[in-house]
């Protein structure tokens, strides 16, 4: 089998793919050839082309979408993914903006990680189970609602006395 020719911008994705897989929980995904995707808990974050084809690029960027959509060459990801927030740019020569695509990749991770992952990028800690805060028990709170009262039978008037 022929091996292919290195692209120009080879260097570009070994780099891109080389940043997104140290983020926590980040592995390599190739759902189809020609792909070797980044995923977090085997959900996508970013659709990278293999060596050796020109760099194309798919990340969900629910913030900056539409100002990257200004950009000349990118557009909304195909089969729908667009309308969620993901754009798409394909690279020929060399010359890639590398520090932009790292910041494309980590709000992309970011978009589709657990929260308990993308808390330790932050320096904190993996957030505690969200707790549903307690109603307050106030007389009013206690009584029973309208709806309650209305669905009863109404009392029969007092007899009177002749």
């Amino acid at each position: 089998m022929a091996r292919k020719r290195a692209a120009p911008t080879d260097a570009a994705v070994r780099e891109l793919r080389a940043f997104g897989l140290t983020y926590p929980g980040a592995h390599l995904k190739s759902p189809w050839p020609g792909h070797a995707d980044l995923a977090v808990n085997d959900k996508t974050f970013a659709y990278l082309s293999v060596e050796g084809e020109p760099l194309k690029i798919s990340c969900k960027l629910p913030r900056s979408s539409e100002v990257a959509l200004l950009l000349p060459g990118c557009v909304p990801t195909a089969y729908g993914l667009g309308k969620s927030g993901w754009v798409s740019m394909t690279f020929t020569d060399a010359e890639v903006p590398v520090a932009m695509l790292q910041a494309w990749i980590d709000e992309s991770y970011r978009a589709q990680a657990p929260r308990k992952l993308v808390a330790t990028l932050d320096g904190g800690a993996a957030p505690a189970a969200r707790a549903t805060p307690k109603a307050k028990t106030t007389a009013k709170s206690t009584a029973r609602s309208p709806k309650a009262k209305a669905t009863k039978p109404p009392k029969a008037a007092p007899k009177r006395a002749r």
